[in-house]
């Protein structure tokens, strides 16, 4: 049974969670994820564990938090003699960067309560992580992938934008779920750009627009005022005063965190 403080929502059809490996790989022109060390995070009963291993990963780390799941897990090690770790762990307190077998595809049907904050530290780790295939409730994969000058466009969508290329591989309805969730649920393939701004400017940007978007109606000249400096950044941005934070593109953002 799922644990409602977990944020557990299981998805055990073999079908859907193979046909998202199979699409995952296929958008990265990979045939299987041989010589590819992969991280799942959560895997509860592991429906996406089975469709993972099944194609043959060079090493599959876990990090599951109900113990219940971590026995599964081991009997799963067990029959198909994988490579595998598996920590029982909380994902929130785990470090991707002490993973040895680097880069990793992080592959997870994501606890919602948990899917933003865990997303915005690994795109600050981006450089151990080849991919990620993640799913989230359909809002969220809409913010995430939203385009400047409409309503879902914000901080999430700048941030995940300059350090992946992300495209929408299957949404999917509450009844593949157990228990099933009150909304839809969306899967997200993240391909880590190799012209991703490095971890500095990431910060810079994250803080633009934690000031822009704290005030997204108001122009950046009032949302932005305690940066030092603001007419001669913008003017070097090619980023008039009199913009709102939903209008300002993600490279704009990254231009004017390089100005800072």
């Amino acid at each position: 049974m799922a644990k409602k403080a977990l944020g557990q929502n299981f998805l055990l059809d073999q079908n859907v969670t193979d046909k998202i490996i199979r699409e995952s790989l296929e958008k990265q022109g990979l045939s299987s994820f041989e010589k590819q060390n992969v991280l799942e995070i959560g895997p509860g009963p592991g429906g996406l564990t089975r469709a993972i291993l099944k194609n043959q990963p060079a090493h599959l780390t876990v990090i599951e938090m109900d113990e219940r799941c971590i026995e599964i897990m081991e009997s799963l090690k067990t029959q198909t003699g994988a490579d595998m770790d598996i920590f029982n762990l909380d994902a929130l307190k785990f470090d991707v960067r002490t993973i040895k077998q680097k880069p990793v595809q992080i592959i997870s049907n994501l606890p919602y309560n948990i899917s933003v904050p865990l997303l915005t530290g690994w795109l600050k780790n981006a450089d151990v992580i080849s991919a990620m295939t993640l799913m989230f409730q359909k809002e969220v994969a809409d913010r995430i992938c939203a385009l400047p000058q409409t309503k879902d466009y914000g901080r999430l969508s700048v941030l995940a934008q300059l350090v992946c290329d992300i495209k929408k591989l299957i949404t999917l309805s509450p009844q593949y779920f157990t228990p099933p969730p009150k909304i839809y649920s969306t899967v997200l393939l993240f391909r880590v750009r190799k012209d991703r701004p490095d971890n500095t400017l990431i910060e810079k940007v994250e803080k633009l627009t934690q000031l822009a978007f704290s005030g997204r109606r108001k122009m950046i000249r009032q949302s932005l005022k305690s940066i030092k400096n603001l007419e001669e950044i913008a003017f070097k941005s090619g980023v008039l005063l009199t913009s709102r934070a939903e209008e300002i593109t993600p490279e704009q953002y990254l231009k004017m965190a390089e100005n800072i």
